[in-house]
């Protein structure tokens, strides 16, 4: 009796396993166990490449996102260039033979050559874009198998952004450096967007029509792939839910005969009553649901998240919803310091957060197609989205055209369905672009999105839909003010190159070492109270003045410091700094945010150390402000006034201060003569302790994902308060299964050091301590999910 119940439990047991193994569709990640070498002798790549055990290479184990190599945060040296290899073994088990079986890479720098058990498979251009390779007949089933990328990164003049990294404004760094995944599927699947090729076409697209608060149709188009031999009868099913999970409409398409290794493309209409509309102040997003049904039975299924919306770009303005939209956005590059573009997708999310939180409801993704997850993020949180082609102050030749006008392409098709997109930037910026190459720019665009209300963006005033110079590309005092041309104008950059070389026009090189003056906006937070202030007020000025013309909306540059190729220092005109900590003009945009949009804000632009101080700077949405001196009254009042201020929505408070006492000044913000918020800044007495603060930004600190996680060492005295010109040496040290990325030790700026915690496979407490000489250690522990 105990044998035969043993049987029946192993047959079950078995069971289970097949019907996982048998599921209708898997997209796996195949982020973990890789190995990885760069900087060996490649001359004998035939070898290497054929060779399994690779004799006298080390392979480092990895896993992805992965940098090809760690930079420091200031260039001592050229940015690493070259080629690098990356390996990894899977076994695919035999119940799958007779699958569709693919491996899919969100990106990889740039020139990948792909290799499968030492047969060249796959060749892709383009390091910021996916590519899927279909390995159903090349892969061994119950067999270990080896998959090989050769990466290589330097200077190529056919692949866009294509100009050499030390004359480029910005850096694009080696490795698979975004997901990878293993797609298992009924030989029946709904295509990939990309790799199907097709213009307005392929996989899932959808799009509105019709949409109103009352009522809204959702037009969803699938395509599917039949890779048998034999035709085959297929329908497609659709389901829309809502984010509590309920089913608001659904259609089922009629059946489609499909050729043999053809495809079919299925057109279903859902008519949703009522709909939640999509706005950066209320991003709604409801789940579609696709299944292909063959037989009754669901054969593959896809779900992903989208908005209802409608918008349109006019020369009187954006709208957004049937009312008038303010555009208030930044500029951002997706750099992290150390690992480059090797971000996990948490800590995409987190900046995402970031930008929402700075007071911005735009982002433009700038040079270049953002990571699918801050796409996601942007959806979520309510960031509209400008997408953006690679390309800056470079214009190749007809291969070099060739692949910008894919990656159009395949950033349309890739990103198409998102909420929050709202231009497609198919231009190269700053770039001596021709009429043709503009012309064809333009017309892919609108292929591949034949509707009502889709828009491309360009820098130059011709072709494109909706026109993006910078503030610069005009000089003072009017720039864009008297553009006048029946075409809507968005200020793309402001804020910075207007400040820091006076129109000097597209010489970078020229002007890379000029002073840092106190005018500019390239500001760190190191440089003290007074240039962070002029910084703010540069923005607050361009930003006011870019609203007495005709715009949509204006997007300042930028917010995060970065790096660039060309120059040995940190491009800094960012409203944070490349560790994401917020400089004083962070403040004055998350300002811009009305309360019903945010909670009350007030921040006090002081630090209270200066005896020569008589003037406080407060930056809140609050109709008026309080502010004491160690329980004095200063004043009570309005924001400013003034030529610097008639069109924002909440200028800042500026209050006299008779004389300096060192001290607490407490600010305290109303709201229709309501108490609503309070803040202090105190007089920091001498260094005295060091306190540990990890930024989360809306996300957990993520176990197996290669999650990055910044952690700020605060020098502060005995009190808590942060000693603002503190520049102590600060050590990191962890404990547990995490690590430091990047530099162990640092000196304080502005009296805050960071680190870079990098979370392992393994969940679980860690502990962060942080030292400095003649200070009390810091202590933090944070949990790995």
């Amino acid at each position: 009796m105990k044998k035969l119940l043993l049987c029946i439990l192993l047959i079950i047991s078995c069971l289970i396993k097949i019907k996982a193994q048998l599921k209708i569709s898997s997209t796996t990640s195949f982020n973990a166990n890789w190995e990885f070498v760069k900087d060996i002798d490649t001359t004998n790549s035939a070898r290497l490449l054929s060779n399994i055990s690779t004799p006298n290479v080390n392979w480092e184990k990895i896993s992805l996102p992965h940098t090809a190599h760690i930079e420091p945060v200031k260039k001592v040296k050229e940015q690493w260039q070259g080629t690098c290899f990356y390996r990894k073994y899977f076994t695919i088990p035999t119940v799958n033979k007779g699958k569709h079986i693919a491996i899919k890479f969100d990106a990889a720098m740039h020139e990948a050559d792909v290799y499968l058990n030492g047969k060249h498979i796959y060749k892709h251009l383009g390091g910021f874009l996916p590519f899927y390779i279909d390995i159903s007949d090349n892969v061994l089933f119950g067999k270990s198998n080896c998959i090989l990328v050769k990466l290589n990164n330097q200077d190529n003049p056919d692949i866009p952004p294509a100009k050499p990294i030390k004359d480029l404004d910005y850096n694009y760094y080696g490795g698979i450096y975004r997901d990878a995944w293993l797609i298992i599927k009924n030989k029946i699947y709904i295509s990939d967007a990309v790799q199907a090729g097709h213009e307005n076409g392929g996989g899932i697209l959808l799009h509105d029509e019709e949409v109103s608060d009352k009522q809204a149709k959702l037009i969803v188009k699938t395509e599917v792939n039949n890779d048998f031999d034999q035709q085959k009868t297929v329908s497609v099913k659709i389901n829309l839910k809502d984010k509590t999970g309920k089913t608001v409409a659904t259609s089922l398409a009629g059946k489609q005969l499909l050729k043999p290794n053809s495809f079919g493309s299925f057109t279903q209409n859902l008519t949703v009553n009522s709909p939640k509309l999509w706005s950066p102040s209320h991003p709604e997003l409801y789940s579609v649901q696709v299944q292909v049904l063959e037989n009754g039975k669901i054969i593959d299924e896809q779900t992903f998240n989208t908005g209802i919306k409608t918008f349109k770009f006019e020369a009187s303005g954006f709208y957004l919803n049937g009312e008038k939209f303010k555009i208030v956005g930044t500029n951002r590059h997706q750099e992290y310091p150390y690992i480059g573009y090797a971000l996990s997708n948490n800590a995409q999310y987190r900046d995402a957060w970031k930008i929402k939180n700075a007071g911005y409801n735009f982002v433009r993704c700038s040079h270049y197609p953002p990571s699918p997850a801050f796409l996601d993020a942007c959806d979520e949180l309510g960031i509209l989205v400008m997408d953006a082609i690679p390309g800056w102050q470079f214009f190749g030749g007809l291969t070099f055209q060739e692949n910008s006008f894919q990656n159009i392409r395949d950033m349309i098709r890739r990103d198409r369905n998102h909420a929050a997109i709202v231009l497609w930037e198919a231009s190269l910026n700053e770039t001596d672009m021709s009429n043709p190459y503009m012309d064809t720019a333009n017309s892919i665009v609108h292929r591949e999105l034949p509707f009502k209300d889709v828009f491309s963006t360009g820098w130059k005033d011709y072709a494109f839909d909706v026109f993006n110079p910078a503030r610069q590309h005009l000089k003072a005092p009017d720039y864009w003010k008297k553009y006048n041309k029946n075409k809507p104008l968005l200020i793309a950059e402001y804020g910075d190159w207007e400040y820091y070389a006076q129109n000097a026009g597209f010489n970078q090189t020229e002007y890379q070492n000029l002073t840092k003056e106190e005018k500019s906006s390239r500001q760190v937070r190191g440089y003290g109270q007074e240039r962070l202030l002029q910084q703010a007020l540069n923005y607050q000025e361009a930003h006011n003045d870019n609203f007495n013309g005709n715009i949509v909306g204006d997007v300042n540059w930028l917010i995060f410091d970065y790096k660039r190729g060309y120059a040995t220092d940190l491009e800094t005109s960012g409203v944070m700094d490349i560790f994401r900590i917020p400089k004083f003009s962070y403040y004055f945009y998350a300002s811009q945010r009305n309360t019903d949009e945010s909670r009350p804000m007030l921040f006090i632009a002081n630090y209270w150390n200066d005896p020569t101080d008589k003037v406080v700077k407060i930056y809140s949405n609050c109709d008026e402000v309080e502010v004491k001196l160690n329980g004095t009254l200063i004043a009570r009042q309005k924001p400013d006034t003034g030529i610097n201020t008639n069109n924002l929505k909440h200028p800042p408070f500026t209050f006299k201060v008779a004389k300096y006492q060192p001290g607490s000044l407490q600010a305290t913000g109303y709201i229709n003569g309501r108490e609503v918020i309070t803040s202090t800044s105190a007089t920091p007495g001498k260094p005295y302790k060091i306190v540990l603060k990890a930024d989360y930004s809306g996300k957990p600190f993520k176990a197996g994902t290669n999650d990055a996680l910044f952690v700020y060492a605060y020098v502060t005295d005995i009190n808590g308060i942060t000693v603002c010109d503190a520049t102590n040496l600060v050590k990191f040290s962890v404990d547990g299964s995490a690590k430091i990325i990047g530099d162990k030790t640092g000196n304080a700026e502005a009296g805050i050091a960071p680190a870079l915690i990098m979370g392992m496979d393994k969940p679980g407490k860690v502990l962060i301590k942080a030292i400095g000489d003649q200070l009390v250690p810091g202590n933090l522990s944070v949990i790995l999910h």
